[in-house]
This record gives structure tokens, sequence and C-alpha cells, in this order.
């Protein structure tokens, strides 16, 4: 083989395992995770594994199984590396005698694997974790979000994320706690948090936080699978109602962005490339859940969800029924932000005037002053109404606000339209 030729291959097959890691490098890591009982030990063995494939596979071809490949050389790597540790360390040598004692106990291809995410969410969420490292611990090694990314959501810095994630860690390895899915009686009050942070990483999916794509199929596919295991797990009216949610707000992926890569609102979607088997699904589960009158958030989201999705266009939107959704939601689960999406639905039924008034009001107070979106839905109220430099005033503190490049692009080109007015 020429040497033009060994490289494309060799670039072939980088090319493939990253495609592997983006897709596969959370389940991978979930089961060497139970496999070897540490996420450091795990992390740094995945990370062997897929260095040793680029090498092993140009030279004896791509496996048919890629990941059972990958997880076995990965525990044959951390087994060496306890060995080489264990000269120094009689721990070292213990475990990586426990180690070799299973190393026929190959992985599979089955449930057992498939569920391996789903124990490392409850891991990850145990009640002895503080809640704010339970959610920062589950999106790194979960699902695979970088220390910024998850240190953006929290509104933290990178640093001081990073060390809340090593204390998790650290006391998971002290108490010794379980990886395991907790027994029904364990289940109801950790629920809670598992269904927040699934919950999480269908938003970062759906709405990155930053970068030059809208969403992130791999993250609101992950979310959409993990809520069906716990549909199987624990079939409770709010985990119906945010498998419903996801479903519903999912359907509307492929219709939120041109072929360029433009973002679309909502009002201006071709709704004949809304997913309608998503849809059917996501209502039936919204109609189960309400029924039970045991319902929280999550259905009441994907109620309002719901309403949008069964309506020809945003014009023939039930917007009254929409803000008393949100009447609702916030007796339960008061928030600015949902405030501020009751009042652009009130802009669409009572006139931009009114929701104007709610919207400043909301500003006002302080909370709101760094989300972009309140900028952004006041500046669009502020056009609707021919207020035009409060407009552009508006929409360019959202610009500031906001890190995705398609979000970024749409606010340009409204601030360039107002501009020419």
């Amino acid at each position: 083989m020429s040497e033009h030729a060994m490289e494309q291959t060799r670039e072939h097959i980088r090319e493939l395992l990253d495609s592997l890691y983006r897709m596969e490098s959370g389940r991978i890591l979930a089961t060497l995770i139970r496999l070897l009982g540490d996420f450091d030990v795990a992390e740094e063995a995945m990370h062997e594994a897929f260095a040793a494939a680029l090498d092993s596979w140009r030279r004896a071809g791509v496996p048919e199984n890629p990941r059972p490949w990958l997880i076995s050389t990965a525990r044959f790597k951390a087994i060496d590396g306890m060995r080489r540790r264990a000269r120094f360390d009689g721990a070292q040598k213990e475990l990586a005698h426990y180690l070799e004692s299973r190393v026929g106990e190959a992985p599979q291809e089955n449930d057992e694997i498939e569920d391996d995410r789903l124990r490392l969410i409850f891991t990850c969420c145990h009640p002895a974790l503080p809640p704010e490292a339970q959610l920062a611990l589950t999106l790194r090694e979960v699902c695979g979000l970088t220390t910024e990314e998850i240190a953006r959501a929290f509104l933290t810095t990178p640093a001081t994320l990073a060390q809340r994630i090593v204390r998790a860690k650290a006391k998971i390895r002290e108490a010794n706690i379980p990886y395991e899915v907790p027994t029904p009686e364990e289940l109801p009050p950790r629920l809670g948090v598992v269904l927040q942070v699934v919950y999480l990483v269908f938003n970062e999916g759906y709405s990155a936080a930053a970068g030059t794509e809208v969403t992130r199929g791999d993250l609101t596919g992950e979310a959409i699978r993990l809520g069906r295991l716990l549909m199987e797990l624990q079939p409770e009216p709010e985990v119906m109602g945010l498998l419903a949610l996801m479903l519903l707000q999912e359907s509307r992926r492929a219709a939120r962005t041109s072929a360029t890569g433009e973002l679309i609102l909502l009002e201006n979607q071709d709704r004949s490339r809304w997913n309608r088997e998503q849809i059917a699904e996501g209502v039936a589960l919204v109609e189960r859940a309400l029924k039970s009158r045991r319902f929280g958030a999550y259905t009441l989201q994907a109620a309002i969800a719901a309403v949008h999705a069964e309506s020809e266009s945003s014009a023939a939107t039930d917007w009254r029924q929409v803000a008393a959704l949100y009447d609702h939601l916030l007796q339960i689960q008061p928030s600015p932000v949902v405030q501020l999406n009751r009042a652009v639905a009130v802009a669409m039924c009572d006139g931009p005037e009114a929701g104007l008034a709610e919207i400043d009001a909301l500003l006002e107070q302080g909370e709101l002053a760094k989300y972009y979106l309140a900028h952004s839905a006041r500046a669009d109220t502020c056009r609707r109404l021919g207020r035009t430099e409060e407009a552009r005033a508006s929409y360019e503190k959202a610009l500031a606000l906001t890190q995705q490049e398609p979000e970024r692009r749409f606010l340009q080109e409204r601030i360039r339209r107002l501009k020419e007015l």
C-alpha cells in the first residue's frame, strides 16, 4: 500500500472514530464504569482504547461490532495500568486481580449495556450528592457535555464547575455509592432530579448553548431514549409528561432551520415538515398524564406544546388557552422565564401593547437582564408596534448575550432590516 493510500485509510478511520466517539462514547463510558467501578479509571481507559483503535483498525480492519471491541480494549488497558501501579500500591494490585477474575465476562450487545446509562444517571443523581453536583456530573459523564458548556448552563466558571465534578466523583468513591437503578421503594424521591437532568440534556440538544448548530440530534435522541427507559421503569404522570414534552418539541426540529442553517421561528415554520408520528405519540401521552390529575410542570409544558403542534398556523393557535396553561404553570412552578413565555402569549391574544407591558415589568425586576430571549421578545413586540428604534436597541442587547451562531445571524438580519426602514 502506498504512503498516500495509507494516509487515506488512516484519515477514514480517524473520521469513523470521531463519529463513534460522538455517538457511542456515553454508552461505552457507562458500561466501563460498571465494569471498572471508577469514573476516572473508566474515562482514561476509554480514551486509550480509542487511541489504540486508530492503529489497530488500520492494520487489522474495522471490527464488525466496534463498541464491544472498544469496551474490551479499554478494560484490558485499565488492567494493564493497574498492574503497573500495583508495583507501588497494594490496593491497586488487589483491584487488578479482581478485574482479571472478571475478564471472561465479555460485554454483550444486550439490554444490560443499554441500561448502563440509566444506572449511571441514578448514580450521578444519588441523594448523597449536592443537587448542583448531581446535575453537573450527569451532564459531564452521561451526556458528554464539556466543562465549558455546563459552566455556561450553570452561569459559573469552568474552574468552579470542574472542582464540583471532582468532589462529586470523590464522594461516590468514598461513600461506595452503588452503580444501580434504585428499588421501587427508593425510586420516587430520586425521580425528580433524574427527570430534571434528562430535560437539561434534551434542552442542550434542542437549543445548544453555543456553537454553529441550532440543534444537536444526538443529545435530543439520547434524552428521549432515556425518557422511554424511565417510562418502562416508572410510568408516572410526570414521566409521561416529560417524554411527551420532548417528543412534541423534537417533532419540530427539521423545520427549525433552513437548508443553509438559518434559524426559522415557530410562526414561519413549514408545518408539513413536523414529525406527525412524534406529535401523535406526544399528544396521547399528555392526555394520559392529564387524566391522572397528578401531573406537574412537565405535563403542563407538554400541553402547551400540544396546542402549538395541533394548530394549522401561528394565527390559528389558541393563544388564550396557551396563556391560561402558563397561568396554571406559574402556580406550581413560578419563574421569570415562565412569566416571559406567558407575556408572549398575552401579546398574541390581547395585543402587543399588553404583552410589552408585561415584558418591560419583568426586565425591570432584573432577573432576566442577561437572558437574551427576553430582549429578543421585547424587540419583536416593539417591531410589531412600529417602534423601530426600541426594537433595534433590544435586538442589539439580545445579540450581545447569545453565543449560538445561527441565532446571532438571525438577530443581525433583524437589525439590518430595521436599519433599512
